[in-house]
């Protein structure tokens, strides 16, 4: 395999101060990072399962973690801290090859120049680690100072502990540990830090300095033009994985260091390397295309992990201090959009973020009880410790938005069918799809006209209810089906009720022979040009009458004005316009509806469009708007579809491609259980075959 087929493209550098746009973004899928282009100043850290109680609106909602990599230089005893106009940014590179950020400074102290170029990285190997590496350059010999702490500057909650020690032994690991709750008591986590320099020099340790609880000092001499390696490393452990984090964090920085920082830093390269296999390539495509799906694989991939206790947000672990982020919140994004080409691309991840919901089964059916329903209603806006509903405020989207749970459900299936896992299907996904098929038997009513479902909302979030959003009966009809041939798996007995309703509940129907977007639907309406019917043909393969399916097509994606620069929906109108045929449309879509999206620094991708929404703060990486992306390439243009039995039969329809594009290739799939290569070409049916096969 070529290199140049499996090494992505990354971003271009950026250049000098970023201003207002989004810093970097580094993640492992347990531990994210934001980290300024300026060093000196600290960023953010979130952790998986590190959650606080929100000052403003008193829910749970995940909290800025102690920040890992605090620096301060100083030159003949002038310190960056006491002249941050000091610091000039030169460039930040952000390689999606190897997970690593490099950001170059100057640094004017004390009449002299330097240069430190910092790298970055979050380990996947050792998913507790982060670490940086500080490269410093003087024109001039001088009396260089290095202070090294966690930052814990502006968080909420407290210090619970801290110790330079070890208790009970006579080395020391690391420079010390610290303890940290979170706002209310609800959480807390350990950061374990150690520091070391590549030469000779004086080392202290002061504590109760007003820059951090603990500081680490390192006295040299640096000579013109012969650089020092400063570095940190880093452990960060939620309470969520152990009762005691900052005892946890000290063990597993006491590995890192066993391991090295050469070693950990080669260990995460391969880890990224492996991930690359499923790199996506758009044959014929111009460059800029194969450019952002390879940041979207990036972001994606960068934000989940086996070790993840609590999913992940629909910003993965991306946070900043001018937008809420919806409080960390776990929400059918991540069900609908982000579980069915991560159980392709990296299924132990996409595993580890049903095992979330798994977890919160208890939660959602006391949600279903506290609505006065049966079986399983997940939560709108899950908390990540308690997952029990969080959304601030009266929150008509708690009670009202149903189809959450029927997301939820069929991720569980879409994932026991991509990988063919009997024990998930038995033990994870028949309870979750039992649980919200009993859900559903509870939640319609019955009359003359058939099932319905009365006073609800849909992905439009309109300000009024509806009746029968064309969505929800879709999915639901999708998952009942999914239920029943679970149940016939399993040997469990089918109630009478769900076959009922699998056959009897219909979407409303147009005067056209298209179908509605719910009861009295008008184009004109609130959100008309809403495509929420278009969802339920694509990803979720509602199988309606071919005529209807067209009519379906012509009618929403006419209107793609009135809707596009909207987050989720936007970024399948080129898989919308493709299986219509339309292959011009397709291109011109997939940019209205996702290359406008991604903007600024590092190819991230922001919630609204910014040109659409220019009142909205930037806001992103934003996965709905990635993996919708991400599906469109895998399923969406290629046809195809995950089913029960051999994946052979997974090609549904012929390719058809963006004009100009000639085929989509993925040289590693997982696919029940065994890695398969992707070729898709244009007009022809895509092949799936055993990766032994194409290579011999």
């Amino acid at each position: 395999m070529k290199d140049s087929e499996t090494r992505p493209i990354s971003p271009p550098p950026a250049k000098g101060a970023r201003g207002a746009e989004l810093p970097a973004y580094l993640s492992n899928g347990l531990i994210g990072l934001r980290l300024r282009e300026t060093v000196i100043q600290s960023g953010m850290a979130v952790i998986s399962g590190f959650v606080g109680v929100h000052p403003e609106r008193g829910v749970e909602a995940i909290a800025q973690a102690p920040f890992p990599f605090g620096v301060d230089l100083a030159v003949d005893g002038v310190w960056s801290s006491d002249a941050p106009q000091a610091v000039e940014p030169l460039e930040q590179v952000q390689d999606f090859a190897t997970g690593e950020l490099t950001t170059r400074i100057a640094l004017d102290l004390g009449g002299r120049r330097l240069t430190v170029e910092a790298m970055a990285f979050c380990s996947r190997s050792h998913p507790t680690i982060v670490a940086q590496e500080l490269i410093v350059t003087s024109d001039v010999a001088c009396r260089l100072d290095w202070r090294s702490f966690v930052d814990v500057k502006g968080l909420g909650g407290r210090l619970a502990a801290i110790r330079q020690d070890t208790p009970g032994e006579a080395k020391t690991v690391g420079d010390g540990v610290l303890a940290w709750e979170g706002a209310g008591g609800v959480s807390r986590c350990g950061a374990a830090f150690a520091s070391e320099v590549s030469v000779r020099a004086e080392r202290g340790q002061t504590r109760g300095h007003e820059l951090a609880p603990i500081l680490t000092t390192y006295g040299l001499d640096l000579r013109a033009g012969r650089p020092v390696r400063l570095r940190q490393i880093v452990s960060l452990v939620p309470s969520a994985l152990h009762a005691q984090p900052d005892y946890q964090a000290v063990r597993l920085l006491a590995r890192a260091q066993d391991v090295g920082f050469d070693a950990l830093r080669e260990e995460n390269r391969r880890c990224w390397t492996d991930l690359w296999l499923g790199r996506i390539r758009l044959i014929g495509a111009e460059r800029r295309w194969q450019a952002l799906a390879d940041a979207a694989f990036y972001y994606l991939n960068a934000s989940v992990h086996s070790a993840s206790p609590c999913s992940t947000s629909i910003f993965g672990l991306a946070s900043w201090h001018d937008y809420h982020y919806y409080f960390g919140h776990v929400m059918w994004d991540i069900d609908a959009f982000a579980i069915e080409p991560l159980s392709l691309l990296q299924p132990q991840a996409a595993r580890s973020l049903l095992d979330f919901r798994s977890r919160g089964l208890v939660a959602a059916r006391n949600n279903a009880k506290l609505l006065g329903r049966n079986g399983l209603q997940f939560p709108w806006e899950a908390s990540p410790l308690s997952y029990e509903e969080a959304t601030p405020g009266g929150a008509s989207g708690a009670w009202r938005e149903d189809h959450v749970s029927l997301h939820v459900a069929r991720a569980f299936a879409q994932y026991t069918a991509a990988t063919g896992d009997a024990r998930f299907r038995r033990d994870q996904a028949w309870p979750v799809l039992a649980g919200v098929s009993d859900w559903i038997a509870g939640r319609v009513t019955s009359g003359e006209d058939g099932y319905a479902f009365v006073r609800h909302g849909g992905p439009a979030e309109r300000r009024e209810p509806v009746d029968n959003d064309a969505l929800t009966i879709m999915a639901a009809t999708v998952v009942l089906d999914h239920a029943i041939a679970t149940a016939g798996v399993l040997g469990e007995p089918v109630p009478a009720v769900w076959s009922r309703l699998a056959e009897g509940l219909k979407p409303p129907m147009r005067a056209d022979g298209a179908i509605a977007a719910h009861d009295g639907y008008r184009r004109t309406e609130e959100k008309g040009a809403t495509p929420s019917p278009l969802m339920g043909l694509f990803p979720y393969g509602y199988r309606a009458e071919p005529a209807t399916a067209s009519k379906t097509l012509a009618f929403y994606l006419e209107q793609w004005p009135g809707y596009v620069g909207s987050p989720m929906l936007s970024a399948l109108y080129g898989a919308w316009a493709a299986m219509k045929g339309d292959r011009d449309l397709a291109l011109k879509l997939l940019e209205e509806g996702y290359g406008r999206f991604v903007v600024g620094r590092f190819d991230q991708t922001l919630e609204y469009r910014a040109d659409k929404s220019p009142e909205d703060v930037p806001a992103g990486p934003f996965f709905a708007n990635i993996a919708g992306f991400i599906s469109s390439l895998l399923f969406g243009f290629t046809g195809l579809r995950i089913k029960e039995g051999d994946c052979a039969c997974w090609p549904d329809r012929p390719v058809c491609l963006p004009e100009g594009w000639t085929a989509i290739e993925v040289d590693r799939l997982w696919a029940r259980g065994s890695a398969m290569r992707l070729r898709a070409r244009h007009g022809e049916l895509a092949q799936l075959r055993p990766v032994e096969e194409t290579s011999s």
